[in-house]
């Protein structure tokens, strides 16, 4: 089985210029610059709509194995969704800093990106890298 979830060749900024409402455009582009600037690796679009960054090869004790994004988000409609793995973790004492969210397994649905407090972001994404990259070895992929 293979994700469905892969890297694309779509190019990062004429997908950013289809991303509505405007506003939710002009947050993508602070996020960009700030994965970029936490991560250290180049964005690459996986998938239709999530840019990320890095990758990590997996394999589970099933046998089951892929790769997949060590880092990212998507700008959806409704609201931002950022990719934090590895999910499992608990980041409560940084998420309640952070601004109004809400968790899904690996997901982190953002609320008002005004009121997003993007230094404890920043602290948030580098600590999940820092945790997968303990477990999977996170690659530029490059």
């Amino acid at each position: 089985m293979t994700n469905k979830t892969r890297p694309t060749s779509v190019s990062i900024e004429e997908y950013l210029c289809t991303v509505t409402p405007p506003k939710r455009a002009q947050d993508a582009r602070v996020l960009l610059e700030l994965f970029q600037d936490v991560s250290g690796y180049a964005p690459r679009m996986w998938g239709d709509s999530i840019i990320g960054f890095g990758r990590y090869h997996y394999r589970y004790d099933s046998g089951r194995e892929g790769v997949f994004l060590a880092t990212g988000f998507a700008p959806r409609k409704a609201q931002m969704v950022v990719y934090i793995m590895p999910g499992y973790q608990d980041y409560s004492a940084i998420l309640k800093d952070l601004g109004p969210h809400r968790l899904g397994k690996s997901c982190l649905y953002l609320g008002a990106f005004s009121k997003i407090d993007l230094d404890v972001l920043q602290r948030l994404i580098a600590t999940g890298l820092e945790d997968l990259n303990k477990i999977w070895p996170v690659t530029s992929g490059e």
